[in-house]
Formats: C-alpha cells, structure tokens, sequence
C-alpha cells in the first residue's frame, strides 16, 4: 500500500531519504524531538481564536519537547502532536491529511478548515509550497486565498542522517511579513506497518 506522500510524490518518492522516508511511511509512525515555535507578539490574539478551531500553537518556546504520532485511517492520515513545555504543560495539535489529487495534499485541521499543499523534491529536500486555505462544506471545497488568511506556507524538511530528519514550518503574509514558524529536529521511528 503506498503512503499519501508516495501518491503525492510520485516517481520522486525514490529521491527522498531513508529518514524522510521513514516520516512519511504507511502505516503507524512516531517521529519524537523538539521544536522551536515564533510568532510576533501581535500574533497572539489571533493565535489563540485560532487554537480554538484546532489551528496552530498559541505559545511561544525553545527546544520543546515534541511528540508526532501518526496513523492511517482508510483514506486519511491523522497526524496527533503532542506539545509539552518546561513548565510540564502540553498543547495538543491534531490534524488530518488527504490526497488532493495532482500531486497535491489538504492537511485539515478540523472537519472544514484545510491547507492545501504541493510537496516537491529538491536534492534530498522535502519542500511544500501553500496553495490556498480551503474550507470544506459538504462536498464543496471553497478555496480561500492565502493573502486573506495567514499567508503564504512553506516547509522544508532536510534528513540529517538515516533516521533523524530538520523541519521548517513558516507562515508569511504580505502585509505583515513572517506571521509563524516553527522548526525542529525529530527521530523517525516505525512503529508498525499495516498490511497490504
């Protein structure tokens, strides 16, 4: 059974990396490590609606403890982050992903609000570039322009060895520049794969 990032990816699924290949892998996976997560402070306010929906992380830190367990179910891939800062507090962040059809993925953050995404390979990169928010109403997709939300998304993954990989996660609006980011490093570790 292929992953959802080897629909979307294609013949390209071959370029990536032991490691990125591991994090994208079907079945059920746990990649663990830390994050660092930045906003600028006008951010918070809207951050913290936002988390209301199950979008994002309202709150900042360095080098937090971070857990992704990933699982697949029919068609989707549920991705559960768990958040857990110094001071013992955890935020969780839980999604949703899709094969959008032409090379493309929706990572929906509940039952309506997506980001539809473009993953590409470059050298041993994984890039995603944003394409549009999407809000989901029935069997309606309505596209909602970056610009009007958050701005344009862009990630970039890097395996540094063969099992640990970097991420880059950044949200840049227009108007307002880098809007949110966050990055960090993670082990991927396979924990079971279902059968074909």
């Amino acid at each position: 059974m292929k992953s959802l990032m080897q629909q979307a990816l294609g013949a390209d699924w071959e370029k990536l990396p032991p490691a990125l290949q591991a994090h994208y892998r079907f079945g059920t996976t746990t990649d663990t490590g830390q994050m660092d997560i930045e906003y600028p402070r006008f951010m918070q306010p809207l951050l913290s609606v936002l988390r209301r929906f199950g979008a994002l992380v309202n709150r900042r830190g360095q080098g937090v403890t971070t857990v992704v367990e990933k699982c697949v179910i029919r068609e989707r891939q549920y991705w559960r982050r768990t958040i857990t800062y110094p001071d013992g507090k955890a935020i969780y962040f839980n999604s949703f992903w899709v094969f959008a059809g032409r090379g493309e993925v929706i990572e929906f953050v509940n039952p309506v609000l997506g980001l539809q995404m473009a993953p590409y390979v470059i050298g041993n990169k994984l890039h995603y570039r944003g394409i549009r928010f999407v809000a989901k109403l029935g069997r309606l997709l309505l596209p909602i322009p970056e610009w009007l939300v958050l701005g344009h998304t862009t990630i970039v993954e890097e395996a540094i060895d063969e099992t640990h990989f970097a991420m880059d996660f950044r949200l840049t609006h227009p108007l307002f520049g880098e809007v949110f980011r966050y990055s960090g490093e993670f082990e991927a570790t396979t924990t079971s794969v279902s059968p074909k």
